[in-house]
């Protein structure tokens, strides 16, 4: 099995809705992203994917959240903007682009609030 991991970071607020501490308040962190492909053989180049590609799909879902509050955001406007949350909706927005010459899937999409904690989505 081949895996290609890629990262991002952005900056965005949020509140949690139903919370009850200091996070239910707004507040904003530095966001990071990390993208996990997995597939079980390599493209005709030697490749499992490009990594351009995936940094290409991510840039777009990060660009959507970046210097916002994600509260406002579809669909965290209806759902709770958590660290478990964005990780899915990094999983929903990345897999439906992701094409390529062999077959490869997302295997975890980790997504930090800070240094010390991040949560992990695997479809």
């Amino acid at each position: 099995m081949f895996e290609v991991t890629v990262e991002q970071t952005f900056a965005a607020g949020h509140a949690l809705r139903n919370y009850h501490g200091k996070s239910e308040d707004v507040h904003g962190h530095n966001y990071r992203v990390r993208v996990t492909v997995e597939g079980e053989q390599l493209d005709s180049t030697g490749l499992l994917v490009d990594f351009l590609e995936v940094n290409r799909l991510i840039s777009g879902a990060v660009g959507y959240l970046d210097h916002h509050f994600i509260n406002d955001l579809p669909p965290f406007d209806e759902i709770n903007p958590s660290a478990e949350n964005i990780a899915k909706y990094f999983y929903d927005r990345i897999s439906v682009g992701l094409t390529n010459e062999v077959p490869v899937h997302i295997s975890a999409i980790q997504v930090w609030e800070t240094d010390t904690s991040s949560a992990i989505y695997r479809p």
